[in-house]
């Protein structure tokens, strides 16, 4: 059973997942699903840009940095600098996992980095602290090797 400060924040969360391989979005998407997250799937980088462009801003948005088309490097720029988007918290769920990525992606704006593969609990409790560091309006970058 689930508690009422984890129903609270499932219940007020959105989640957008920028994901290219289709195995990996199906079961983050059913993980996060499964929570109570709200969850909109964008395939590659452009679908991702079109959703930051024409919907209301997200309380997470999970990206992966090798997608199609406009890589997650470059989104983080993009949510940073759209009104109404900086406050979403970025977390990069990405298979590159050397030093100079992670710090990119953290300098550009990253919240906190999750190399693949990664054990889905330890997702799914990143995603509870981002959603802590959203309701204090405070964050902080860290990264995670599973």
């Amino acid at each position: 059973m689930k508690s009422p400060v984890n129903n609270f924040r499932a219940e007020q969360a959105s989640i957008l997942l920028v994901e290219d391989d289709e195995v990996t979005a199906y079961m983050l998407e059913y993980l996060l699903q499964r929570e109570g997250y709200a969850v909109t799937v964008a395939h590659d980088g452009q679908q991702a840009l079109d959703i930051i462009n024409t919907h209301a801003p997200f309380t997470i948005a999970l990206l992966d940095i090798m997608i199609p088309f406009v890589s997650g490097f470059e989104l983080i720029g993009h949510i940073r600098d759209k009104q109404g988007w900086r406050d979403t918290a970025i977390i990069m769920v990405s298979g590159k996992s050397q030093e100079k990525d992670i710090v990119k992606a953290l300098d550009a704006g990253a919240d906190d980095y999750i190399v693949k593969p990664f054990q889905p609990g330890e997702l799914l409790a990143r995603v509870r602290k981002a959603l802590r560091k959203c309701k204090t309006g405070s964050a902080s970058g860290s990264v995670s090797a599973a």
